[in-house]
């Protein structure tokens, strides 16, 4: 089932290596998302994947692709996607992964529970969702991550660490993401938590994750343990200062910014 988007509509991808994915995935999203703009984020993949989106682009005006040179990683090209769904005022930004672990068939579950929250994550944790084809050890690390996560941050959500997610821009604009200190995988982690502090809604719906069709696995267990430890002090943090406490309200601060300027005039 396609779906027609009433709002404006950022799909984004961050590519490394996903040349033997990306042109079926693109057309899969379309698929279900005919309106949308898609984005990809390519950190200079060896293999021609942001070559193959340009040659894509080329016929569908509605594709866009970022070179970037060398492998920065998906915190980066993360905020990359977010920066350009701000400057260019779109209404929602939706992230996945490029190797259909993420399915694009799950796209319209979760814009339809746009309707009334400010994140909705595609879940693997709440009732009728699962991960297919994981190693126990991965399992167990993902498990433990996301009970730590919603432990240290007062997070209700399930699934803290899935990338396929969709969230309102203007919350993103007031969530302040220049303070963003991870760039790894505890990037979405930390996130989820800031989008936390200035009252977003956050929903989820089921999805099925599947290990990748084609191509490496980008999984760095050394880069998941130091990313553990930039959780800790985050959250550690937060316990102290009582940062939850003093939640903003992000629907609240057009109206404080219209106040403020009024009293400098």
């Amino acid at each position: 089932m396609s779906v027609q988007s009433p709002n404006k509509l950022l799909v984004s991808v961050a590519t490394y290596n996903e040349a033997e994915n990306i042109e079926s995935l693109l057309g899969s999203i379309r698929q279900y998302v005919k309106n949308a703009d898609i984005l990809v984020v390519d950190d200079g993949s060896p293999d021609g994947t942001g070559q193959i989106v340009d040659r894509l682009a080329k016929t569908d005006p509605k594709i866009r692709v970022i070179h970037r040179t060398g492998k920065l990683g998906l915190g980066t090209a993360m905020l990359r996607a977010i920066e350009h769904a701000i400057s260019n005022q779109y209404d929602l930004l939706l992230t996945m992964d490029a190797d259909f672990s993420h399915h694009p068939s799950y796209i319209p579950a979760i814009l339809g529970g746009m309707k009334n929250k400010d994140v909705m994550i595609g879940s693997r944790y709440v009732p009728g969702g699962s991960v297919r084809n994981w190693p126990f050890t991965r399992k167990m690390m993902s498990h433990g991550v996301n009970l730590f996560a919603r432990g240290m941050f007062g997070l209700r959500a399930k699934d803290t660490s899935g990338a396929f997610r969709c969230y309102r821009v203007p919350m993103l604009a007031c969530a302040g993401l220049k303070r963003m200190e991870s760039l790894g995988y505890s990037f979405l982690e930390e996130l989820l938590h800031r989008c936390n502090l200035v009252g977003a809604r956050i929903g989820e719906t089921p999805i099925i994750f599947e290990n990748r069709r084609n191509g490496t696995s980008k999984v760095n267990f050394v880069e998941a343990f130091r990313s553990l430890g930039i959780l800790m002090r985050l959250g550690l943090h937060t316990l102290i200062t009582k940062r939850v406490a003093y939640k903003k309200n992000w629907h609240l601060e057009p109206i404080r910014n219209v106040a403020e300027k009024r009293r400098a005039a």
